[in-house]
C-alpha cells in the first residue's frame, strides 16, 4: 500500500478518535497541525511520511486525552506494521509523537531529528495567534477554569504534576505557556510564523486589560 493511502486511513482513525473532543484537541486541531507541518516541511525538508504520521497521531497519546499512553502507542505501531512500514520508520514516528507535548516545559523526550522538530513546531504554532487564543478559552471553559483573577499570579518553575493537576486562570495560561513558545521554536520557518502570532497575542492582552479596567 502506498504512503498516500496510509495517510488517508490514518486521517479516518484520527477523525473517529477526536470526534467528541470539546477541549480544543479536536480533529480540526490535528488537521491544522498537519497542515502546519506540511508547510514547514516544504521549506525545511525532512522525511515527509514520518512528519505526516507523527502530526496526525501526535494527540493520540496525549495525557489530556488518554490514560493509557503505552496502549495507544501499541495501536499506532500495529497500524503501521499492518501496512508494512519498516521498524526504523515506526520508531522514528513514535519518537516524534512523544517529543511533541509541552508538559509544562518538562517533557523528557526532546526532539532530535528535523522531523521531530517540525512536528513539535507545528503543534506549538496551533497554540499561538488567534487560533491559540480561541483554544485557550475552549480548554479553560471545558475544565471550569476562571477567566481571569488579578489576585492570582502566573506560576513559575512548575513541575509536570503541577502543570497537569492544578487549576489556574485562562489568562495566566498565556504567561505560563503560550508567550514562551516563540522562543522555543526549532525551525526558521516556524520562528517566522510564531513571531507574528506572538505579536497578535500581545496586542490581544493589551486590549483585554484595557477593557477589564474599563479604559476602552
Amino acid at each position: 500500500m502506498g504512503e498516500s493511502s496510509i495517510v488517508k486511513q490514518a486521517q479516518e482513525i484520527i477523525r473517529d478518535f477526536h470526534m467528541e473532543d470539546l477541549t480544543g484537541h479536536d480533529y480540526w486541531h490535528v488537521i491544522r497541525v498537519y497542515n502546519n507541518a506540511l508547510h514547514i516541511q516544504s521549506e525545511e525538508g525532512g522525511n515527509l511520511f514520518v512528519i505526516q504520521m507523527a502530526a496526525l497521531f501526535h494527540d493520540f497519546i496525549d495525557y489530556k486525552l488518554t490514560d493509557n499512553e503505552n496502549g495507544q502507542i501499541e495501536k499506532v505501531k500495529a497500524f503501521l506494521k499492518d501496512h508494512e512500514v519498516d521498524e526504523e520508520t515506526i520508531k522514528h514516528i513514535i519518537y516524534a509523537m512523544q517529543s511533541v507535548s509541552y508538559k509544562g516545559g518538562n517533557n523528557p523526550v526532546k526532539p532530535r531529528s528535523l522531523e521531530d522538530k517540525i512536528v513539535q513546531d507545528a503543534d506549538r504554532l496551533d497554540a499561538l495567534g488567534a487560533v491559540g487564543i480561541a483554544r485557550t478559552f475552549i480548554f479553560g471553559g471545558n475544565k471550569g477554569h476562571e477567566l481571569y483573577n488579578p489576585e492570582v499570579q502566573p506560576r513559575e518553575n512548575m513541575t509536570f504534576e503541577t502543570y497537569r493537576n492544578e487549576d489556574n486562570t485562562m489568562i495566566n495560561h498565556f504567561y505560563e505557556k503560550l508567550l514562551k513558545l516563540k522562543e522555543l521554536m526549532n525551525t526558521h520557518t516556524a520562528k517566522k510564523l510564531a513571531d507574528e502570532r506572538h505579536g497578535f497575542m500581545e496586542a490581544y492582552l493589551e486590549q483585554f486589560y484595557a477593557e477589564w479596567d474599563g479604559n476602552k
